[in-house]
């Protein structure tokens, strides 16, 4: 399983990439209504002003002295940073803990459910797949609409009717609301938490995507109190691009870490030679690939925050052993798997792991981090006629 360090990194970059400004689209009207109408005495001005007085005034010419009603505007607009950055955080805040602790009990139901390297790879392209349908709502395609998971209208209804009190605990309890009402990278940040198979490490996806969508959230929270639905309406295209890449990032990891293709360039170094004999019983020391005095095969996988060695060829119809040596290994890197196998291994930190291959046909064995951003593959030859 990848650490919660790199679930965390992960769930920032899609935050910042894509999840900002996909559930400010969405969120973006709790959003407003949570950081707007924060001053009482907004709310007391319409009932201390007459039609007739709000006539006269439209007919004043621009010179005049302002209207209570725009001197309470202006004092709005002039509100110092802080001041107008407060119900922004505390919306976050809420939004951060509610996001927090979905991602713990996503994680813990993914460590019950244990599901396969396979499983796995399937929840992100499923994680990809709702992302391009999100996507292409974002750009008006009317037939995918109603594909695109919504929360019931009467649900948002009510949050925003609760955003018309000044407390200051009204933008937090809509942000923590926020995790009824997920765009489609949250629902995918989802299924990551669920991959993740550990309430930490769900944990740490989640708060890394809130993380990630917090500085664009402020941004828009500090300028929705004037323009919010001009602002709003502007991300949709931007938003549907960011997204599509995102999902063609996610979907190819899912593909290769389900063994499945593998988008390797033929840059990393030159496959490892094929196995020779070695004498003294010294096996996988001898080179990446051996066979000691027994017939046995070795092959050995240097692993720190990436696989060194990424192209194996070796000889099949021997018994084999994969040993993945780490050497200060860390982030995705440690999730081993081999998707065929249905393997997965943490990698030590320092030291050996390994796992007994059986006695393989000529082809080949894919292998890849858990989240499918680092590949290789161990290339099996019988002996040539």
């Amino acid at each position: 399983m990848p650490s919660s360090i790199t679930l965390l990194i992960t769930g920032v970059s899609t935050g910042l990439l894509a999840g900002g400004a996909s559930c400010a689209a969405v969120q973006g009207g709790l959003l407003a209504g949570a950081v707007t109408r924060r001053d009482p005495a907004q709310a007391r001005i319409p009932a201390r002003t007459s039609p007739a007085s709000s006539s006269s005034a439209k007919k004043r010419p621009r010179t005049a002295s302002p209207s209570p009603a725009r001197r309470t505007a202006a004092t709005a607009s002039s509100e110092p940073t802080a001041g107008s950055l407060a119900p922004v955080g505390a919306f976050l805040a809420g939004k951060l803990l509610s996001h927090t602790v979905l991602g713990a009990l996503l994680g813990i139901f993914g460590a019950a459910l244990q599901p396969s390297p396979r499983a796995q790879a399937a929840l992100l392209i499923i994680a990809g797949a709702l992302m391009v349908l999100f996507a292409l709502d974002l750009f008006g395609v009317k037939a995918v609409g109603r594909l695109v998971p919504r929360p019931p209208a009467s649900f948002g209804r009510l949050v925003r009717r609760s955003t018309k009190t000044s407390s200051m605990a009204t933008p937090a309890l809509v942000g923590f609301a926020t995790v009824l009402v997920p765009c489609g990278v949250t629902l995918s940040m989802e299924l990551v938490a669920i991959t993740a198979g550990s309430p930490l490490a769900g944990a740490a996806v989640m708060a890394g995507f809130v993380l990630g969508t917090a500085p664009l959230f402020a941004v828009l929270g500090y300028l929705f109190r004037r323009s919010s639905r001009a602002l709003s309406g502007r991300l949709g295209i931007a938003t549907g691009i960011v997204v599509l890449a995102v999902a063609a990032w996610t979907i190819g990891s899912g593909l290769q870490a389900g063994g499945w293709v593998s988008f390797s360039t033929g840059s990393t170094p030159a496959a490892a030679a094929a196995p020779a004999a070695s004498g003294g019983g010294k096996g996988a020391s001898d080179g990446p690939v051996s066979i000691d005095a027994s017939g046995k095969q070795t092959i050995v996988l240097t692993v720190t925050d990436f696989y060194e060695t990424t192209a194996f060829t070796a000889k099949a119809g021997v018994p084999t052993t994969l040993v993945l040596r780490g050497k200060d290994s860390g982030g995705c890197a440690r999730a081993f798997t081999i998707p065929e196998l249905g393997v997965q291994e943490i990698v030590k930190r320092d030291g050996d792991t390994k796992v007994d291959l059986g006695t393989r046909k000529p082809g080949t064995l894919r292998f890849s981090c858990a989240m499918g951003m680092q590949t290789g593959q161990i290339t099996f030859q019988g002996d040539k006629a």
